[in-house]
């Protein structure tokens, strides 16, 4: 394909490509026999923070697109600068692959794997006259490198012999030198209208601790010297990657051309770009989502507020769900931003159908039933989920006393209030209807408690079962509730694209939405929630989908809100329709 072709291409929108291109580019290559009908691609972060949502489409991409394909794929860390790195990324990013339902087989490595490679294979350029080692300081790069409109300048240093380079070159790597004092640069063509291809980095002097090599080396290779070349020797057949790496591709393919290793057994790597994801209400920069962590804006990598994998775990959402959402938006070649409604969505469909039913009462109001028994208990019977008959049913006790929310009781209701007011009726979910028939407040005029009574022939089988009322409420026994915290989750932003406003130099933490997390600290649940295990998920009756967070407050269960019962998505199609 030719420049101007590829340039229409990326032009073209979402909806003129395929579904999925990149499956399209590899179903020619098995045809016309390429790669010896290989298919194997890789997944290769790096380990300097938590994966985040956008990763996570990644990851289904790379190892889905091997699956369906009869191929293989990599998990591979390019741990390459380890001044950023840690372990703890390293393991919660194998957590997150596997949580995700992917697995890397025996095929886990690093691009610290191929370090002496690496070296070797720049010490094979600068032999070649395609390397060399310049003194000028970061800054002075910069200034050499010229602009979009004009070509760079030669570096003073770029006609050193290669003796004298190759002198350096192990000085550097020797640690005989400071940081900053000295590169190796790829001699290609200072006037490229591509500034990526303007004698770019390969390595650079970092005395710093690597995770995996201790202190075995000074210099470290440059993202894109390494990713190219550890590609090429794990025999990738197809690296896919996010739009921004296109201008790098050339960088890439110079490096797979420039350096000897067997092509023949090995393949030549072909790089594809595909759009990155960006999500409303959030941001997808490690190093912004860094800087909420070291802020102290959220309360680390997995909060549920985040967009980290492990902040979705954590308030709720299923794997099956994060891959049905990274199956929906497809995979595109132009950046666009996705309404967070449509994952909400696909959490929302996911949990509908497997999510059990519960009572939870968020803001308690006391209820006493003055015509039902004193110290009498009833176990009504109550479906698990509707949608589901084969989940079953459950028990659950009733009381004289009992709790509902404030909001289902209004002492002066607007018309077409449908739940409790005095001398309205009610139902009371699988159990019986009730009648307000006074209302008690506090010295402050506060109302603390509801006298009600009930009609003992409106539960299920009784004479009057069937007879209607408008609303119906969900509700706990006093005697029998489970105290819990409860966490109610926003959008951390308040603004749709927190980065639109960058470029006139606003910072992104100034749309952070005050309101993004409210708990409640005084809420109820059934008693079938008593030993509910940490990351079961339950849709609370009128309230959403909850899930049981790791945390315990004084004992107490703590619940997060993964989504709320309305499905914004569903709703914005309909009318689209």
């Amino acid at each position: 394909m030719s420049d101007r072709d590829e340039k229409k291409l990326s032009q073209e929108t979402a909806e003129d490509l395929p579904v999925n291109f990149i499956q399209s580019i590899i179903s020619q290559d098995l045809q016309s026999g390429k790669n010896q009908g290989r298919v194997h691609t890789r997944f290769p972060p790096e380990p300097n923070g938590y994966l985040h949502i956008g990763h996570a489409k990644s990851i289904c991409l790379n190892f889905g697109l091997a699956a369906a394909n009869g191929g293989l794929c990599n998990l591979r860390f390019d741990d390459t600068n380890p001044s950023k790195e840690e372990t703890e990324y390293v393991e919660s990013i194998k957590e997150n692959v596997r949580w995700l339902g992917f697995d890397w087989d025996d095929r886990l490595y690093y691009a610290s794997d191929y370090f002496d490679q690496l070296y070797e294979f720049a010490c094979q350029l600068i032999k070649e006259g395609k390397a060399y080692v310049c003194d000028l300081s970061a800054e002075e790069i910069r200034e050499y490198r010229g602009t979009l409109t004009e070509p760079g300048r030669e570096s003073p240093y770029r006609n050193r012999s290669v003796e004298e380079n190759l002198d350096l070159f192990e000085r550097m790597k020797n640690g005989e030198f400071p940081d900053g004092a000295r590169v190796l640069r790829a001699k290609i063509d200072m006037a490229s209208p591509n500034l990526n291809m303007r004698d770019p980095v390969l390595y650079r002097i970092q005395h710093s601790h690597h995770h995996r090599t201790g202190d075995k080396w000074c210099i470290y290779p440059m993202y894109d010297y390494a990713h190219p070349l550890s590609d090429a020797l794990e025999s990738i057949t197809h690296s896919i990657c996010t739009l921004e790496f296109a201008d790098h591709r050339p960088l890439y393919d110079w490096c797979v051309e420039n350096v000897d290793y067997d092509k023949e057994t090995h393949g030549r790597p072909q790089q594809i770009e595909f759009a990155r994801l960006n999500l409303t209400y959030t941001v997808m920069s490690k190093r912004k989502l860094r800087l909420l962590v070291e802020k102290g804006l959220v309360r680390g990598w997995d909060d549920p507020r985040m967009p980290t994998i492990a902040g979705l775990r954590r308030r709720g959402y299923t794997p099956e769900a994060i891959r049905d959402f990274c199956e929906r938006i497809g995979v595109a070649k132009r950046n666009s931003t996705v309404d967070i409604a449509l994952l909400e969505h696909c959490i929302r469909e996911d949990l509908n159908q497997r999510a059990p039913r519960v009572m939870a009462v968020l803001r308690p109001l006391k209820v006493v039933i003055t015509n039902y028994p004193e110290n009498q208990v009833e176990w009504l019977t109550t479906e698990n989920n509707a949608e589901q008959p084969e989940m079953g049913t459950r028990e659950i006790p009733f009381t004289r006393e009992l709790y509902i929310e404030q909001e289902d009781f209004m002492e002066d209701p607007p018309k077409k209030f449908f739940r409790l007011r005095p001398g309205g009726e009610v139902r009371l979910k699988s159990a019986y209807i009730i009648q307000c028939q006074e209302v008690i407040k506090d010295d402050q005029g506060q109302i603390i408690e509801l006298h009600c009574t009930y009609d003992p022939d409106s539960k299920s089988g009784g004479p009057n079962a069937n007879r209607r009322v408008k609303g119906t409420l969900h509700w706990v026994s006093a005697q029998h509730a489970i105290p819990a915290e409860v966490r109610l989750y926003d959008h951390l932003f308040l603004k749709e694209n927190p980065d639109d406003d960058e470029e006139e130099g606003a910072d992104f933490t100034s749309f952070i939405n005050p309101h993004s997390l409210e708990i409640l600290t005084e809420s109820l649940v059934e008693p079938s929630l008593a030993s509910a295990p940490v990351e079961s998920r339950y849709q609370f009756l009128r309230q959403g989908y909850f899930v049981v967070d790791p945390d315990k407050t004084n004992g107490k269960l703590v619940f997060n809100r993964i989504v709320g019962l309305r499905d914004t998505w569903a709703k914005i199609k309909s009318k689209e329709g």
